[in-house]
């Protein structure tokens, strides 16, 4: 028996981002539901959202998100050979996203398969190509968030449907003599499990927001410190940090305790809201693109949500 030589380690060459066009305002559920722009921006700092047409499913979402981050990546189709899909909103379980998107992007034959850790699932996803490259079980990977969450949000509940949202980022990953992705921390607290939790087929999503709030407000900063560390990075060298797009109570609340003074603080879930797997490498991919975080610096991401789960690294910004 023999096994493959892998690679010292692995990096993200791009990312790429896609929203749907539908701009849905806080103004614009006002007319829909008992809220205001002012209840809903001091709870939970949105001003507003994006919402896929009933055309745009999510494995639509992640062919888009994935064809940018592969045509930023300079790679063809044909050089990715494992494609892996962090997602919880399917409509069905069978068959996966991973496999419908790879053919759609024109990829033969990969590796496919999709991860559901929530709001946590791109971390887990990203750990796993980091670890698939490494052990030389895959060369070039591409690994998709896609999450349309208003498919399975009552419009009616304003605890949910002023929070989440669509979208789908991606990121490529490949090779490289340094580590350009850090040793995931990980774990989860299933004592919590029903704090996010959709029943059964027929029910909608539903969450204990102040349960939800008082954990991740509690017991997170010290993964994302943990995950410095185990990088060997001081927070004072972070460039970015881009927590899951939850809350910006949250989010704030997180930067603070974490003491990353000169890192640039992902707030994408004013203009975006909470689009769950996706909304990591959906706000890293517009920092990118927008200039505020320069290539080659180091970002710390922290992924948490149902399960209840959590995963955190390091990686070096394309």
């Amino acid at each position: 028996m023999r096994l493959p030589l892998g690679s010292p380690g692995a990096k993200v060459l791009a990312f790429g981002h896609y929203q749907p066009a539908n701009v849905v305002t806080n103004d614009d559920l006002a007319k829909l539901i008992e809220t205001n722009d002012e209840w809903i921006q001091s709870r939970v700092g949105i001003k507003e959202r994006r919402f896929a047409g009933p055309e745009e499913s999510e494995i639509e979402l992640a062919v888009q998100a994935g064809g940018k981050a592969l045509a930023a990546s300079g790679l063809a189709a044909g050089d990715i050979d494992l494609v892996i899909v962090a997602t919880c909103t399917l409509e069905a379980q069978i068959p996966n996203a991973a496999g419908r998107v790879a053919h759609r992007l024109g990829i033969s034959a990969p590796g496919a398969y999709d991860v559901n850790a929530a709001c946590a699932g791109f971390c887990y996803a990203l750990a796993a190509a980091s670890d698939a490259i490494r052990a030389g079980s895959a060369v070039n990977v591409l690994v998709v968030g896609t999450e349309k969450l208003t498919q399975w949000v009552d419009i009616e509940d304003r605890a949910t449907s002023v929070i989440f949202a669509d979208g789908a980022g991606a990121a490529v990953v490949v090779p490289s003599e340094t580590p350009g992705i850090g040793p995931v921390v990980w774990g989860s607290a299933g004592d919590k499990y029903d704090a996010i939790i959709i029943k059964d087929r027929h029910s909608a999503l539903h969450q204990e927001g102040q349960t939800v709030f008082r954990w991740a407000t509690t017991a997170l900063h010290p993964i994302a410190k943990q995950a410095c560390e185990r990088a060997g990075v001081d927070p004072a060298e972070l460039a970015a940090f881009v927590p899951h797009q939850a809350n910006l109570r949250i989010i704030e609340s997180l930067a603070r305790r974490l003491g990353a003074d000169n890192a640039v603080v992902a707030k994408d879930i004013v203009l975006a809201g909470n689009t769950s797997a996706a909304s990591i490498p959906l706000a890293l991919s517009r920092m990118i693109e927008r200039g505020e975080v320069p290539s080659g610096g180091l970002a710390l991401l922290l992924g948490f949500g149902a399960g209840l789960t959590y995963a955190s690294q390091v990686i070096e910004i394309p």
